[in-house]
């Protein structure tokens, strides 16, 4: 079992950046994959960006909607995982969650573990 902690949520205008971090602890060894996703009030959760361990492959993954704004990285030492978000727009708001797991769980949002989520308000 993985253990995560998001941070980093809060209160931005449009345009502006925020950064939230995941850091994981457990079992971390067999977190091959981890991720974001995102859930708007009356939403859906979606898949934002996910990002494998170096001796995955250390390929990173976006979804359209956030491409070019969005980077997803990690720090392998930390077991912590960001999330760079730039040119940010109402419509990105919503309620942020890591996920950690194998690649394809990750990627399909099958992973069993989720953090607790984190806030990210985009003002117009």
């Amino acid at each position: 079992q993985v253990q995560l902690v998001e941070s980093g949520g809060g209160l931005v205008q449009t345009g502006g950046s925020l950064r939230l971090s995941c850091a994981a602890s457990g079992r971390t060894f067999s977190s091959v994959a981890m991720g974001w996703f995102r859930q708007a009030p009356g939403k859906e959760r979606e898949f934002v960006a996910a990002v494998t361990w170096a001796w995955s492959g250390g390929n990173t993954y976006y979804a359209d909607s956030v491409k070019g704004r969005f980077t997803i990285s990690r720090d392998n030492a930390k077991n912590t995982v960001y999330l760079q978000m730039n040119s940010l727009k109402p419509e990105d708001t919503a309620v942020y969650y890591c996920a950690a797991g194998s690649t394809r769980e990750v990627l399909r949002g099958d992973s069993g573990s989720w953090g607790q989520g984190t806030q990210v308000t985009v003002s117009s």
